[in-house]
């Protein structure tokens, strides 16, 4: 290592070395001071990054590299080089054919398309929107077309179906005891069938305008319940009844409210007793079942003899019509026809005449004939048979 520089700076001991360029062709030996008092310039090695750092001039301290040193003198065509500097890469952004920067313009395209799509507004022809200021005061609402409002967030639009019949189910899946009018329990499930009538009132008037309508629901079912027994709760006919005053109660009770809200219907989808007492309910129903089973029997039976009392009633009314145009003919048609259906049964014969006997059994005598023939007819028949 003797005779060499040290690119570094001086030698360990100060002695031989060079000039801080690294080999710029000076002669050995130290710098000779330029004056007394003058301290001597610091020595060390150079900051390839700076400008001049690679080449020789005139000596300079010693610091780290910033980014400012980096970047600087940084042009188009690359990094001008200042003393035989280094460079780097060149992340200068793109500039328009006039000289300016594309950034305003992208940011005044952002803001463009942001106005556009918050300010126009689609509304079906069965929706509603209303429009509110920063969220929280009601402006105006939109009805079915295209409209426009301020973008948001100085403008936001709240789109609702209003026409949509909507469904709400009460007691579906869980057991809803209800207490009926003759202290009888039934588990009883419906459904409610509505639809927005007022957009305003619905999304300002109250917090939550469902659960509002459940439980009016729930109420409007129970106060009808109380007044019916459970026989018209289980029957069809009783059902649309109670139907009907739960879908009347809950329209007058959401109109108190204002909740902007029209029943449209009632609907009982099941009504069953509770499952403690569902042997013996189902027990009580099959007797009831019986009860008007027989009950029905008995008032078919009753229009059957209904129908022949009325049949019979006018035979009689057309016999005594032509009683009246011939009394006599009719009285004696009447006696013949009546005694030979009561004596057509009979095995008995009488004979009304002078020099005859009032009474001749002649069918027992027949029949005592015939059973002094009887077996040689028969057996004559099964001959001739043979």
């Amino acid at each position: 290592m003797a005779g060499k520089r040290n690119p570094w700076g001086k030698p360990p001991g100060g002695s031989g070395g060079g000039n801080d360029d690294g080999g710029s062709g000076d002669s050995g030996g130290d710098d000779a001071p330029t004056g007394e008092n003058d301290a001597p310039p610091p020595r060390g090695p150079r900051n390839p990054w700076l400008p001049g750092g690679g080449s020789g001039g005139s000596d300079r301290g010693r610091r780290s590299a910033n980014i400012e040193d980096i970047f600087k003198n940084r042009g188009p065509e690359g990094p001008r080089r200042s003393g035989g500097g280094g460079g780097g890469p060149n992340f200068r952004i793109p500039q328009r054919p006039g000289g300016g920067s594309w950034f305003p313009l992208a940011i005044a395209a952002i803001i463009g398309v942001w106005v556009l799509a918050t300010s126009i507004h689609f509304i079906q022809p069965r929706e509603q929107a209303t429009v509110t200021w920063l969220g929280g005061k009601y402006s105006r609402t939109l009805n079915p077309g295209t409209e426009w409002t301020f973008p948001w967030p100085i403008q936001s639009v709240s789109v609702e179906n209003v026409s949509e019949i909507r469904r709400e189910t009460i007691g579906d899946g869980a057991e809803n005891l209800i207490l009926t009018g003759d202290q009888n329990l039934v588990d009883l499930s419906y459904l409610v069938r509505w639809n927005i009538k007022d957009l305003v009132l619905y999304e300002f008037q109250l917090a939550d305008p469902q659960e509002t309508l459940r439980e009016s629901a729930e109420s409007a079912m129970r106060a009808a319940i109380a007044e019916t027994d459970l026989d018209t709760v289980l029957s069809g006919a009783g059902r649309e009844q109670v139907e009907t005053r739960v879908r009347e109660r809950m329209q007058t009770l959401l109109d108190s409210y204002g909740a902007g809200i029209a029943v449209q219907g009632v609907e009982i989808a099941r009504t069953e007793a509770p499952q403690q007492v569902i042997e013996a309910f189902n027990d009580v129903l099959a007797a009831r079942q019986d009860a008007e089973r027989n009950l029905n029997e008995a008032r078919r039976y009753e229009q059957q003899l209904l129908a022949s009392a009325q049949g019979s009633a006018a035979e009689f009314n057309e016999i005594y019509s032509q009683y009246r145009l011939a009394p006599e003919v009719t009285r004696r048609r009447l006696y013949y026809e009546t005694m030979e259906r009561v004596l057509r049964d009979t095995d008995k014969t009488i004979v009304e005449a002078d020099g005859v006997t009032p009474y001749l059994p002649l069918p027992e005598v027949r029949r005592r004939s015939q059973e002094a023939q009887g077996p040689s007819l028969t057996v004559s028949g099964q001959q001739g048979g043979q």
